[in-house]
């Protein structure tokens, strides 16, 4: 095992430095393996910065073969579908795929410069170059520009879940006219279609679902089948989803009236009272347009709604409410309103779905009050338990885990 003692030495600037020259020189003298635990953290994220500079430097090299095809008598169209060739050609890729480089090479160049300066500087990867980029095609380029602008500098620290969320939300709350009417026009598009696959099996796909009924769709198979859960019950609980959802659409084997879940969804005073269109969030779904935020507010029947009345500066609950009296402890309902989500980081896994988890335990004398309690997704609860992942609260509400390597990282437990 590598100690202190015995490591090999890391500069401090390594993972701070901006990637380039300097940098690769620095990496490229580094044998990670005799490096710490919490070096090797460190090269990582080194590495991963060096990434982002090379596909930045790459994005623009694929662009510039645009400008080399010889554009005489040629529409725009066109010269990027040739440029795309010759591209597919020199690195054997499809069409496709070569295509859809092309395009998103162009878009970085010309239509959303700021993100090819945060990929090149290593400030963002290109998975969150491509969540940006595709995240805004629909808006027109002035507005595009605008929405990547308010979150470009932040965007380094969402996942790139938390990121697509996150731009949803900003992209309904700038047109919240255009997010509504595109979100109608989608729903009247929706549809069931299946697919066979090559093992013999089959696919069930919904398209265009209204997100709030598939939200409440989810939760009833969801509880049904951990209904199923009893001893002697050998089917993982992905099978008995499964055929939770098949015995639903043959109309056997579950119960038609039971498995009625609870599903939060947070909302704005102003929006409920129609004096704004600020977007709703659904949890573990992401930002709903805000008709649907107040449809099920007056909701008064199926499974049980519980909405959150947020402070639209703080972000922090003002009121709660359901439109189905169901038993529950006050407790619990006050730490998912305060977190919707699994705390850990990068994790969106509804709070409801999730354990209450004592922060410092209860066998070393932890009490359970709501300022002890938080929400871990089974997964993370375990890493928790088992692999020596520790956190705690912090005033302002966030959390600081730390991890078995030694390394540092808030997070909020609210959606990004």
């Amino acid at each position: 095992m590598v100690t202190q003692d015995n490591a090999e030495w890391v500069p401090e600037s390594l993972d701070t430095m901006d990637p380039g020259h300097e940098m690769a020189c620095m990496l490229s003298a580094i044998n990670v393996d005799n490096c710490t635990g919490y070096d090797r953290i460190r090269v990582l994220k080194a590495h991963e910065k060096m990434r982002a500079f090379y596909s930045a430097q790459l994005y623009q090299d694929i662009a510039a073969v645009a400008d080399a095809v010889d554009a005489e008598d040629m529409t725009s169209e066109c010269v990027e579908e040739s440029a795309a060739a010759e591209v597919a050609a020199a690195l054997k890729w499809t069409r496709r795929t070569a295509d859809s480089e092309m395009g998103f090479a162009i878009d970085l160049r010309d239509r959303l410069p700021q993100v090819w300066q945060a990929l090149i500087a290593g400030d963002i990867d290109e998975r969150r170059a491509k969540v940006l980029v595709a995240g805004t095609t629909h808006l027109p380029e002035d507005t595009a520009r605008e929405v990547v602008a308010s979150i470009i500098d932040r965007a380094h620290r969402y996942t790139t879940g938390q990121l697509h969320a996150r731009l949803r939300r900003l992209c309904l709350e700038t047109d919240p006219d255009e997010a509504a009417s595109r979100y109608e026009h989608a729903v009247e598009q929706r549809r069931v279609s299946t697919q066979a696959d090559e093992s013999g099996t089959a696919h069930l796909f919904g398209i265009d679902l209204p997100p709030h009924r598939l939200a409440a769709g989810m939760k009833r198979i969801d509880d049904l089948a951990k209904s199923l859960r009893r001893p002697g019950e050998t089917r993982s609980i992905d099978q008995l989803r499964a055929d939770v959802l098949l015995d639903l659409l043959e109309g056997t084997g579950v119960a038609s009236d039971s498995g009625r879940g609870t599903v939060i969804i947070h909302t704005t005073l102003e929006s409920l009272a129609e004096l704004t269109d600020h977007p709703g969030e659904l949890a573990g779904y992401g930002p709903v347009v805000a008709d649907i935020s107040r449809q099920l507010a007056a909701q008064q029947h199926t499974a049980e709604w519980r909405w959150v009345v947020e402070d639209p500066e703080t972000q922090q609950p003002l009121a709660i409410g359901t439109t189905r009296r169901r038993p529950n402890t006050e407790q619990r309902r006050l730490v998912e309103t305060r977190n919707p989500t699994c705390i850990h980081p990068g994790c969106r896994m509804p709070a409801m779905e999730s354990d209450i988890d004592h922060t410092d335990p209860w066998s070393h004398g932890g009490r359970t009050d709501t300022g002890n309690l938080a929400p871990l997704c089974r997964h993370h609860h375990r890493l928790k338990e088992e692999s020596g992942w520790s956190y705690r609260p912090v005033a302002n509400g966030d959390y600081v885990f730390t991890t078995p390597l030694g390394h540092a990282y808030t997070t909020s437990g609210r959606s990004p």
